[in-house]
């Protein structure tokens, strides 16, 4: 019920940009473009944790781009998660469309259920649902399989750092027990709104490796280098947004 009272009044309460807080427009033009995947490309968090698959991020996580996304995730601004998943599928074509074009699962890094509780949805979710449709519009096969579930708790991972943070996770993501039917015959593309250390991705690609539900490491042996899409079978990974200092070219800035 909270989730439906939230997307009903974005809807027809009058709203500011979530990004710079223009008036009565819920993303002005300058935020769009800053979320619009112009600069979408490679990231590697470092240190890179061991596992971590190829990821393509949509925008640098600074400025208007973080405080949309924070808007969508913290405050339950449910409406932005259209302009969000235009920034994950933007991220998603950069990593190429998948193997001769075959349907492509988008596989979202769950929450912990107390965090949809306390948030009202579940942001990584809503986003690549809009991401999927998104693909579907601009020709390119995509559905969004939500597989990975926590088996066990983990602890807030807001102020661990990057070692803390894979230590918190290791071992806590597994596939659900009908992962393959709904991954069957499509290319997995883990998705999440934000990368940081990497090691929540890094956690879900061990998971869905170890359910046999994709094969290898990630794209050029795990050093980061090079870009483009990843072999045919090697897993690979989308975010709308990662650190500047992590894309594999300098990032523009993303606005006020």
């Amino acid at each position: 019920m909270r989730g439906w009272w939230q997307e009903l009044a974005g809807l027809v309460l009058p709203v500011d940009c979530a990004g710079c807080g223009a008036v009565r427009v819920l993303v002005c033009g300058d935020c769009g473009r800053a979320l619009s995947g112009a600069v979408a490309g490679l990231v590697s968090p470092s240190p890179r944790p061991e596992g971590l698959p190829v990821v393509q991020a949509a925008a640098a996580y600074e400025g208007a781009v973080r405080a949309v996304l924070l808007a969508h995730k913290e405050r339950g601004a449910l409406p932005l998660a259209g302009v969000l998943g235009a920034a994950l599928a933007a991220a998603v074509l950069a990593g190429g469309p998948g193997p001769e074009r075959g349907e492509l699962a988008l596989v979202p890094v769950p929450s912990a259920r107390r965090q949809v509780r306390a948030r009202g949805h579940d942001p990584a979710r809503r986003i690549a649902l809009a991401a999927a449709g998104r693909l579907r519009r601009a020709g390119v096969p995509a559905r969004v399989a939500p597989v990975l579930g926590l088996r066990r708790a983990v602890a807030d991972q807001a102020g661990l750092g990057a070692r803390q943070r894979r230590e918190n996770l290791a071992g806590a993501l597994a596939v659900r027990r009908d992962g393959a039917r709904l991954t069957r015959g499509a290319a997995i593309v883990l998705v999440d709104d934000v990368v940081t250390t990497g090691a929540t991705l890094a956690e879900a690609a061990r998971a869905v490796r170890a359910a046999g539900l994709a094969a290898g490491g990630g794209y050029g042996g795990g050093s980061g280098e090079g870009a483009g899409a990843a072999p045919d079978g090697v897993l690979r990974a989308a975010v709308v947004a990662a650190p500047a200092d992590s894309f594999a070219r300098p990032a523009p800035a993303s606005g006020p």
